[in-house]
Order: structure tokens, then C-alpha cells, then sequence
């Protein structure tokens, strides 16, 4: 992952407009450099972490004045953006809200998948999911440089904007007995997964317009969320298919 480090050096970058994916904060940083600083990460909505100056120093050699700001691998749209070159691009776009996803590898294969079934969009949390670096390009073969990203600080609001805009919004649970099959998974589509230890948060399942299970027959209980996130994306594309022939 590429990165900038020091006081000055990032807070010049933040104010050129680069694209900052995250920033590590030494504890007890203080004094004016760092209060323009905090300023300027708070108006561009950029999570930061404060950490001991040992994690810092195990990250760069170099002077890093206890700050490390890490530049984005690609360049995020905003809701409105993604909404609107969704809709644009296609009759039955289909965007993917992932609700926790901490794995880069599985965040880049659900990318790779979106994009080859025909996906316009993926939406992630400004914190608390996967970061996208190098290493989740790379998972996605290229496909995060494809598709629109998007990260927003609150994936509540974002799905009730989506709703206003005309997407259906459903949830993959295992905790319903309705099936992917019994579900309309055409139209305008935004399919919500879960994190891979807790699933979907109840407060994004109480938003869901459906909520739909993958079915499942070994003694397994549950997919992998890049894999369970093909499976019901290509569900989604059979429908399509169904409909328009």
C-alpha cells in the first residue's frame, strides 16, 4: 500500500485534494499542525486511528511526526454519483452494499464477481469493513478499477437513498427461511452481505425490503461471503436472463 508520512506532507495532501483511503494518529498528538490537521480529515469525512508510536514505527523508517496517511487504490464516487451512472448504464442495475466485509481478499472477489455479472457498483463503510489496497485490486483482477466504489459513513442512510431512487434492497441471511428463488431479484437491485463472523447488522436487516437464504444441505452451516455473494448474484443474473427472453 502506497503512503505518506509527516505532519505537513499529508496535511498539504489532504488540502491538493488527494485521495486518502486512511490516516494512523500517534496518541496524544497536539498543537496547532495537529488541530489543522484533524480539521481538515473531519471535512473530507477520512477515518483515522489513534495508535502507539510503535505501530507507526514498525510502518515507515523515516520521520513520520506520528502520522501515516494511506492513499487510495482507487478513486471513490459518492452515492448520488454511483446512483445515477447505475441507472444510466443500465435498466436492472445491480450494486452490492457490503455490511462489514473485513477480508480484502473476499471484498476483491466479490468485485471480481459484480463485474462479471454485469454489476454497476459496490457501497462499503467508511469504517469497519476491508480497506481496498493493493492487495484487493488484486483479488478483484482489476475489477474495482471497473466497477463504481463507493464508501459512505453510514450504510443505513445510503440504502435508504437507494430506496428513494427506486432499488429494491435485499438482504442474504441465514436466518429466514425464504430462498434466493422465491425472491424478485430483478429490477433495480442492491444486495446487502454481511461480515463474515456476524453477518448483517440488524439494524441494515430491519431496512431490507426482502431477506433471503442460500439454501443448504451439508452439515456446513455456512458459504464463504465472496462465495455466497456469487451464488446469489448469479441467481440474480438467471432471473434477468428469464425475464428478457
Amino acid at each position: 500500500m502506497q503512503y505518506l508520512f509527516g505532519m505537513h506532507p499529508v496535511i498539504e495532501a489532504l488540502k491538493a485534494g488527494k485521495k486518502i483511503d486512511k490516516v494512523l494518529l500517534k496518541q496524544g498528538l497536539e498543537g496547532p499542525q495537529f488541530r489543522e490537521l484533524s480539521a481538515l480529515l473531519g471535512e473530507q469525512g477520512i477515518p483515522y486511528q489513534y495508535v502507539p508510536v510503535e505501530k507507526l514505527n514498525r510502518a515507515v523508517r523515516g520521520a513520520h511526526q506520528g502520522v501515516i496517511a494511506y492513499i487510495s487504490q482507487i478513486d471513490y464516487v459518492d452515492i448520488e454519483t454511483l446512483v445515477n451512472n447505475a441507472l444510466a448504464l443500465s435498466d436492472n442495475p445491480l450494486l452490492v452494499i457490503l455490511d462489514g466485509v473485513s477480508d480484502v481478499r473476499n471484498l476483491g472477489a466479490i468485485a471480481r464477481t459484480l463485474e462479471c455479472a454485469g454489476g454497476q457498483g459496490i457501497i462499503v463503510p467508511a469504517k469497519g469493513g476491508a480497506a481496498i489496497n493493493a492487495d484487493a485490486v488484486k483479488a478483484s483482477a482489476g475489477a474495482l478499477m471497473r466497477i463504481d466504489t463507493c464508501k459512505v459513513p453510514n450504510l443505513r442512510l445510503a440504502a435508504y437513498y437507494l430506496q428513494q431512487s427506486g432499488f429494491r434492497i435485499v438482504a442474504a441471511t441465514e436466518k429466514v427461511d425464504r430462498l434466493m428463488y422465491e425472491a424478485r431479484l430483478t429490477g433495480p437491485l442492491a444486495i446487502v452481505m454481511g461480515s463474515e463472523g456476524d453477518g448483517i447488522s440488524k439494524s441494515m436487516l430491519e431496512l431490507a425490503d426482502d431477506k433471503v437464504a442460500i439454501p443448504m444441505a451439508g452439515e456446513i452451516s455456512s458459504l464463504n461471503v465472496s462465495v455466497a455473494t456469487s451464488v446469489i448474484l448469479y441467481e440474480a443474473v438467471r432471473q434477468r436472463k428469464m425475464k428478457s427472453s
